[in-house]
C-alpha cells in the first residue's frame, strides 16, 4: 500500500471549543476559551501554561476598581482566537492551557492577600512544568505570581531576569505608611531576590514625577530604563534589542501594566498616564520579545467602570495573547504542520 507523504499534523495540545458550531457569547466565560484546568483532559497534561486572576485592588493609590480586571478581561477574552499571524505560532498547537480560576484574596489586607494568593498560585497544575499567567487586580499582585514563580523554578540564585511594561517604575517605599501597595511591588521583589534588577528592563516610564528622586532606586539597583520618549528612536529600540541579547536564554518574567498603553487607547485604568503607546505600538514592542524565555508573566492595573466599550480590557485579553505567542515562538515550536 502506498504511503503517503502529507505531513500528520500533531493533536492540539488545548481543546477549544468550535467557534462555527458553539458562539463566543455563549457557555461559562474562560480565559480565551480555554478548559478549566480540573476539566484537562490526560492525554492534555500537564498543563503548560495556566491563566488565573487575582481579583484584587487594595493597594491602588488612586482610582480603586481594579478588582473586577480578572472577570472583565475573562469576558473580552472570548474573541481570542489561537493562530499569531506575525509570528506563525498557534498557540493551541504549542500548549496545553487552561484557565485555573481565581486566587483567595483578604480585602482588607494587602500583605494578607499577597501571601494567600502566592500559595494559591504554587499548587496550579504540576509545579516543576506549569508556567503562571496572573491577571489582575492592581499591580502589587504581580509579587505573589512572582513569588510563586520563583519559588516553582527552583529559587534560582540571584532571581530572575524580568521585562517590565509599565508607564511607572513601581518601586516606591511606603505610602500613607503602608509599603506593601501597587507602587512597591518590584521593590520587594529585588529586595528578597527574587528578581535581578541588573537584568530588568522598565519600558514606556513617562509622565510627571513626585520628586526626581523617584528614579533613585531604578539607578542604585541598576535598573534599566527604556522611557516612552526613548521608544520613539531607533536608539531606544536598540537599546530593547541589548537588553535582550544580554539576558540571553536566562529565565525570564514579563509583567504588563495596561497604563503602558495611552489612555486614549486604554482609559479602564487606576492611574492614567498621557503620552502613551497605542494599542498597536505596544504589540509591536512586546513582539521584538521573541526569543526570551519566559517562566512567568502577569497583566494587570484593568479597571472596567472607567473601560468604555470595553476597549482596556480588549487590550489587556490581547496582550495575553501576544505573551502566549511569545512563548510559544522561544520553545521553538511555533510550526502548525
Amino acid at each position: 500500500m502506498a504511503m503517503s507523504n502529507t505531513p500528520v499534523k500533531p493533536p492540539l495540545r488545548t481543546t477549544l471549543p468550535n467557534a462555527r458550531e458553539f458562539p463566543r457569547f455563549a457557555g461559562i466565560s474562560t480565559f480565551c476559551r480555554f478548559p478549566l484546568i480540573d476539566t484537562v483532559p490526560s492525554e492534555q497534561q500537564p498543563v503548560d501554561w495556566a491563566l488565573y486572576g487575582i481579583p484584587y485592588d487594595g493597594g491602588v493609590t488612586y482610582r480603586p476598581g481594579a478588582r473586577f480586571g480578572p472577570r472583565a478581561v475573562r469576558d473580552a477574552s472570548q474573541y481570542i482566537k489561537p493562530v499569531h499571524l506575525e509570528h506563525g505560532a498557534n498557540i493551541a498547537q504549542v500548549f496545553s492551557l487552561a484557565d485555573a480560576g481565581d486566587s483567595p484574596v483578604k480585602p482588607y489586607s494587602c500583605k494578607e492577600t499577597l501571601d494567600a494568593a502566592c500559595e494559591f498560585a504554587k499548587t496550579i497544575g504540576q509545579p516543576s512544568h506549569t508556567k503562571l499567567l496572573a491577571v489582575g487586580g492592581d499591580h502589587s499582585t504581580a509579587y505573589a505570581n512572582i513569588r510563586a514563580t520563583w519559588e516553582r523554578r527552583g529559587k534560582p540564585k540571584g532571581g530572575l531576569a524580568m521585562i517590565h511594561f509599565d508607564a511607572h517604575l513601581d518601586t516606591a517605599g511606603p505610602i500613607w505608611g503602608e509599603s506593601w501597595t501597587h507602587a512597591s511591588p518590584f521593590k520587594h521583589a529585588i529586595e528578597e531576590g527574587l528578581i535581578d534588577p541588573k537584568r530588568m528592563v522598565s519600558i514606556g516610564i513617562r509622565g510627571p514625577l513626585n520628586t526626581a528622586d523617584d528614579l533613585q532606586y531604578a539607578h542604585v539597583h541598576g535598573i534599566q530604563i527604556v522611557t516612552y520618549e526613548d521608544c520613539t528612536t531607533d536608539a531606544g529600540i536598540s537599546r530593547i534589542d541589548d537588553f535582550l541579547e544580554r539576558i540571553g536564554p536566562d529565565e525570564t518574567y514579563l509583567t504588563f501594566d495596561i497604563d503602558c498603553i495611552d489612555p486614549a487607547f486604554a482609559p479602564g485604568t487606576g492611574t492614567p498616564c498621557c503620552g502613551g503607546f497605542s494599542t498597536a505600538e505596544a504589540f509591536d514592542l512586546l513582539r521584538l520579545c521573541a526569543g526570551a524565555n519566559l517562566v512567568g508573566a502577569d497583566v494587570v492595573e484593568v479597571l472596567p467602570d472607567r473601560d468604555p466599550a470595553g476597549i482596556t480590557a480588549l487590550a489587556a485579553a490581547h496582550v495575553m495573547f501576544e505573551i502566549l505567542a511569545l512563548a510559544a515562538v522561544s520553545s521553538g515550536l511555533n510550526d502548525e504542520s
